[in-house]
């Protein structure tokens, strides 16, 4: 059973991180900045980012470019009674250890992390070092021949949460791709998945890929970002089936069923623990009209609208513009719905609050965008066998071969018990 609790240390490390690249992000909420006994414990994994002895000696001499945002952080001490004197950006300490980086990219939300789902991230300069920050979310999704001219290498390190619709394996892609073009390697630096403990959802449906879902894999893939890197690679999902110069930098004591906390959010809309773990369930709202907490300090731990049955959903709230949701969904209106900041952790996609939801909406025409809903569940089936009132078990066994079969791939590439 793997163990969730509230980032301890959400704080400190977003503002470390904030301040350590010359920007301080806005105030954080529903968070403590003390670090628990038991959030030391998960952190007795030593990250790929750590281990600099594994990697310096492969980056010296080499001109670097580096895929990072705010959780792109190497902790110096877990036993530190402040991790904002124990945390260093990946960027500042290999350039304080003499490593050539010549390049930041930044992924969506930009590389400090304080930009909304969805809102395009503008290339800049990074004040504190000078580096020139290129934008990988927007127009310009994949580095182009030009912004690697002259990388002899590029460091990915990014913290995932292991769901399919979460871009951040979508960015990791369009890199290796862009790299294997150049002739360029790619180092990732793994990190643990916190929904690594399991595999649940439909499989993708090629037609449907977009940035939300680039591979035939279920909704959660129960693999850290490393072995999914060597999935893209070793089943040539790369244009033309090429394949890039990979290295992974593993990660010590880590394994899939082992607990693990993450100490800072890895993106705005996930504040704690209980967002990651329920936003494999409540992201499939992000394809309808119902809001799924943006605009409150409860992201992805209840949903609601106001075309749903008051009579049913006595819990009620309104969204407003706050860190991370500028225009989150019926901003300031009141949204009938279900807090689930209590419920208990799950090894499952649920569709009981989906389902719950649509059978008690007011409206049901405003319910789903279907377009969106497709992108994010990876088929039109699921909108499907919703209107046609069927079961969440019934629903379920329709996912079974494609787990199956997904499951049988996966293990070629998994690194960790």
């Amino acid at each position: 059973m793997v163990q969730f609790a509230m980032f301890k240390n959400t704080f400190l490390l977003v503002f470390y991180v904030a301040v350590s690249c010359g920007r301080v992000a806005g105030p954080e909420k529903n968070t403590s900045v003390s670090l628990s006994e038991e959030t030391k414990d998960t952190l007795g994994i030593t990250m790929g980012a750590n281990r600099t002895e594994a990697y310096l000696p492969i980056l010296k001499g080499k001109s670097v470019g580096v895929v990072a945002n705010q959780t792109s952080a190497i902790l110096k001490d877990i036993d530190s009674p402040s991790l904002e004197a124990s945390a260093v950006h990946l960027v500042d300490s290999l350039l304080s250890l003499g490593i050539n980086v010549q390049k930041v990219f930044a992924p969506e939300h930009g590389f400090r992390g304080d930009v909304d789902a969805g809102e395009h991230v503008k290339d800049g300069k990074d004040t504190k070092t000078g580096l020139p920050l290129i934008s990988l979310y927007g127009k310009n999704k994949k580095p182009s021949t030009e912004q690697l001219k002259g990388l002899d290498i590029v460091v990915f390190d990014i913290q995932d949460v292991g769901v399919r619709f979460y871009t951040y394996i979508s960015t990791l892609h369009h890199v290796m791709e862009a790299c294997a073009e150049a002739g360029i390697a790619v180092m990732v630096l793994d990190r643990p998945n916190p929904n690594g403990h399991y595999v649940d959802g439909p499989t993708l449906e090629i037609e449907n890929q977009s940035f939300l879902g680039m591979h035939p894999i279920p909704l959660v893939h129960g693999m850290t970002i490393g072995e999914y890197a060597q999935m893209i690679n070793g089943e040539k999902w790369l244009k033309n089936g090429m394949q890039c110069t990979l290295k992974i930098i593993e990660m010590e004591h880590y394994a899939h069923n082992k607990p693990y906390s993450l100490p800072f959010r890895p993106s705005p809309n996930l504040p704690n623990d209980q967002s990651i773990m329920l936003y494999p369930s409540l992201g499939l709202f992000e394809g309808t009209n119902i809001n799924a907490g943006r605009g409150t300090e409860f992201q992805f731990q209840r949903y609601g609208a106001p075309f749903l049955d008051k009579n049913v959903f006595t819990f009620s709230y309104t969204p407003q513009p706050n860190f991370g949701a500028k225009e989150p969904k019926h901003k300031g209106v009141l949204c009938y719905g279900e807090d689930l900041s209590e419920v208990k952790p799950l090894n499952k996609v649920s569709l009981e609050w989906l389902i719950k939801a649509y059978q008690n909406c007011t409206d049901k025409s405003k319910f789903f965008n279907t377009d969106g809903f497709t992108k994010h569940a990876g088929t039109a089936k699921l909108q499907q066998q919703i209107e046609a009132g069927m079961s969440e078990d019934d629903i379920k066994k329709t996912w079974a071969a494609g787990l199956e079969e997904f499951k049988k791939v996966r293990e070629k590439y998994l690194m960790y018990e």
